[in-house]
């Protein structure tokens, strides 16, 4: 196993991977920028370096500066975490030619699904269900017009690059078309430098389901069950929960079963998540995430098993050890996410924690970086925390949300943490009665 790993991230999840590390024996380092210095990961690593000022541009994804310290701390490993340059093709590259490991898929995976078009044409040999849309690449306003006609309106132009939402228009006539992709080329190519899309088919009112999946990379593979995602605003997740309420037990089995078998016949290394749109009984595949989820703290409350262990484990060679007979799911569990935001306009909202108290007991877990007098700092992603409770059904599971909820205590900024509360007093909700627009739809309400 590894002597040292690299965490080339910050925030919750460089806390996540340096405690699975230690638990393990492996020493760990944290990189930051000037603006986390006093941050919670730099504090408790075994070893920390400033790795530029506070953008991103300049630190986090500063990929000459990651591999300088990790070859003047004599890290033989880095783990990218999510987001920054965990699914970046090169950066992979670059630290496998200095010999350090990179803890996630081979670069030639990552480049397969890091673009959305040889993704879907990939899914489609492995024989995933897709959303029906272009071959590739829209390249006259003429061509898609030709490609919405066929399809029927609405249809949906989307940056074959990048995720969050950014360069996706929904278009429901073919007088909004022309626009539409000027307005999708121009967002991409700000976003992700890089301005081509494609368009299929829009599903109206689907659920954003997810399967978690692991490979050892000598073809074996097994799937951990899926992830309901479809509580979100502007394309960003909010919360998530395991298992889905919209699943029966078949259409679990039927739809983990061809996203195991396709991960195995690609000889995929480490972890990652297949993610469909379902409507009307039927999946379409839609993207796949080569790196560490967000949300992989509710697979591990159902499955018992540890993710970022998993991810060490495999990309030090060794073998899953196990089949997909030994994965066992237990129970129900949920993730809400905590941003520092305000919870009506979602205008961010960094600043000093004054107060800071985190829910504790039976089924609850959080993950967060924060302390009391941390100054949040205006830089990077408003997420400052994930609460995760598990229950024995998804009804003990609301209950225990609810009252975790009520005591978490983050004092001298706005958070989330109302919008929650809120969430869980709506029948629609704990039904289970939601696709992808309803979140939207109850914040339009609210306000």
């Amino acid at each position: 196993m590894f002597d040292k790993v690299l965490i080339a991230n910050r925030g919750e999840i460089a806390l996540r991977i340096h405690r699975a590390c230690r638990e393990m024996g492996i020493r760990t380092v944290a990189v930051h920028s000037t603006a986390d210095a006093d941050a919670m990961h730099v504090r408790i690593a075994d070893e920390s370096v400033c790795i530029g000022p506070p953008p991103s541009s300049q630190s986090y994804l500063n990929i000459p500066a990651i591999i300088s310290a990790a070859e003047i701390t004599g890290a033989n490993a880095i783990h990218p975490g999510y987001g920054f340059l965990s699914e970046n093709a090169k950066f992979a590259e670059i630290v496998e030619a200095h010999g350090i490991t990179f803890i996630g898929p081979t670069s030639e995976h990552i480049k397969l699904m890091g673009d959305k078009i040889t993704a879907k044409d990939a899914a489609r040999a492995l024989g995933i269900p897709v959303v029906p849309g272009s071959k590739g690449a829209v390249e006259t306003e003429e061509q898609g017009l030709k490609l919405a006609s066929d399809m029927g309106y609405p249809v949906l132009i989307k940056a074959t690059a990048g995720g969050g939402g950014r360069g996706m228009k929904v278009v429901r006539s073919p007088a909004e078309f022309g626009p539409a992709l000027m307005a999708a080329r121009t967002e991409a190519r700000n976003a992700f430098g890089n301005d081509q899309v494609y368009v299929e088919k829009y599903l109206a009112r689907p659920r954003h389901i997810e399967i978690q999946i692991f490979g050892d990379g000598q073809g074996n593979a097994v799937h951990l069950g899926e992830r309901d995602c479809s509580l979100q605003r502007r394309h960003q997740k909010v919360l998530e929960e395991a298992r889905s309420p919209a699943l029966n037990d078949d259409q679990r089995k039927v739809i983990g079963d061809i996203a195991a078998k396709a991960i195995a016949k690609l000889n995929y290394r480490g972890a990652g998540t297949i993610e469909f749109l379902f409507e009307n009984g039927e999946f379409y595949f839609i993207e796949m995430n080569t790196r560490l989820q967000v949300e992989h703290p509710v697979t591990e409350a159902i499955t018992g098993l540890d993710l970022v262990r998993e991810q060490l484990r495999i990309a030090d060679g060794a073998p899953l050890g196990y089949t997909q007979k030994d994965i066992k799911f237990s129970g129900h569990a949920i993730e809400c996410r905590i941003n520092a935001e305000n919870p009506r306009t979602f205008a961010p909202s960094p600043g000093r924690v004054t107060d800071y108290h985190a829910p504790g007991g039976l089924g609850v877990r959080v993950d967060s970086a924060l302390y009391t007098g941390y100054q949040i700092p205006p830089h990077y992603d408003s997420l400052i925390g994930k609460l995760i409770v598990h229950g024995t059904t998804r009804n003990e599971c609301l209950m225990r949300l609810r009252r975790s909820l009520e005591e978490y205590v983050i004092g001298g900024l706005e958070t989330t943490i109302p919008l929650h509360l809120a969430l869980i007093n709506e029948p629609d909700f704990v039904n289970g009665a939601y696709d992808i627009h309803w979140l939207e739809e109850f914040i339009a309400r609210q306000n």
